[in-house]
């Protein structure tokens, strides 16, 4: 995977004033760690969101603020309510010799032979594993197929993910995954069709100082 890389510039206009700077096609951010104090930054907001689109809150993203470059993990993306353009990014510092803790997706890929040829259907289980490593071992996250699911009553099971070996895995390993179930095997409104698991893990980290944002 490509690298990702941030050209920011410090910032000054804190606050509700941030509006001025989204005119002028800037997103607020800012950086933060247990490393360091918090650094405001703004981004040019469409090559922010033209690099950012599709990745995960486990990718690794480089954030170079006046020369100095930052590794980071996204941690928060916040939305305007109502267009859902990006206000505000939050960014994780992180050292790449030092082990942390965070939720990493599953993607379900494929398709499952159950649901053509029994009517079945997929029912997702887990939709994000908590693993444990260096961060330049971070996978963005875990595929899993579902064309191994031939019959009513297959699963897929947390132990059945292949996780690269530098990469401890901290989920229960007996935790379902995915199953293929009966359509008359629930009520019709407790059943969930899951076409591609989309959720974004959470980083854990401690320390995190707030900045006030506005809408």
């Amino acid at each position: 995977m490509d690298e990702i890389v941030l050209q920011a510039n410090p910032r000054t206009i804190l606050g509700k004033q941030v509006k001025v700077l989204r005119r002028e096609g800037r997103l607020p951010a800012i950086i933060y760690g247990h490393h360091i104090n918090p650094i405001p930054i703004s981004l040019d907001y469409r090559e922010t969101t033209h690099l950012l689109q599709g990745v995960s809150y486990s990718q690794l993203i480089s954030v170079e603020v006046d020369g100095e470059r930052y590794n980071t993990l996204l941690r928060d993306k916040q939305h305007h309510p109502v267009t859902s353009a990006l206000l505000h990014l939050d960014f994780q510092a992180v050292s790449l010799t030092e082990r942390l803790r965070t939720m990493v997706r599953i993607r379900l890929i494929g398709s499952a032979p159950a649901v053509e040829y029994f009517n079945g259907i997929v029912v997702s289980g887990q939709e994000e594993l908590e693993v444990e490593c260096l961060p330049g071992d971070l996978p963005s996250h875990f595929e899993v197929d579902l064309s191994v699911l031939e019959k009513i009553g297959d699963a897929i099971y947390v132990r059945d993910i292949v996780v690269p070996p530098n990469v401890e895995l901290l989920s229960d390993k007996n935790e379902l995954v995915v199953v293929i179930t009966a359509q008359e095997a629930l009520p019709e409104e407790e059943v969930v069709v899951v076409e591609e698991a989309g959720a974004e893990p959470e980083v854990i980290e401690k320390g995190k100082k707030e900045e006030e944002v506005e809408e």
